[in-house]
């Protein structure tokens, strides 16, 4: 049997991998099955309506599944044997986890402009019912897809990262 030390960083480890499937599985489902698939079926308020609703139940649980990686990953961190402070860049690994960080960084960034700027301005937008301004919504449509695909697109790189950290 392992030893309690081993047993605890192995949870940790497991979930910290399940955040990170909710997470970028979520963005890869959105991505690649919901919206080719809304975009060619729906009108585009219904669809920017039916986007909204479905960010109002995963945005809780990305922001969660973002909190739990930040702890459980502090954790891993601090328990590596090639951890030698926050900011180093003394090794192949150091380097990578400081990238990945970076890229972690801008994801926060990116859905805190998904979550308080773009879906808030597409709800207001949608509640005016028969005043809906077609451009602007447009416009809106594109800002939301092109943010749900640079996260997916940096959800890869921080994967990338990940991987160079493991091989060295």
């Amino acid at each position: 049997m392992p030893a309690p030390s081993t047993t605890v960083l192995a949870i940790i480890y497991w979930v910290h991998m399940l955040a990170t499937v909710v997470w970028i599985g979520s963005l890869a489902a959105i991505n690649l099955l919901f919206l080719p698939a809304a975009t060619q079926t729906l009108k585009l308020a219904d669809q920017l309506s039916l986007v909204t609703a479905l960010q109002k139940r995963l945005e809780p649980l990305a922001w969660f599944c973002m909190g739990v990686l930040v702890v459980t990953g502090l954790f891993q961190m601090s328990a590596s044997e090639h951890y030698d402070g926050f900011v180093s860049v003394s090794s192949q690994w150091s380097l990578s986890i400081l990238i990945k960080h970076g890229f972690a960084l801008l994801m926060v960034v990116v859905s805190a402009i998904q979550t308080w700027e773009t879906l808030p301005a597409i709800q207001r937008i949608l509640l005016k019912k028969d005043k809906v301004d077609e451009a602007e919504l447009s416009k809106l449509q594109k800002s939301e897809t092109l943010l749900l695909r640079v996260n997916l697109l940096l959800s890869a790189l921080i994967l990338g990262a990940t991987a160079f950290a493991r091989v060295s």
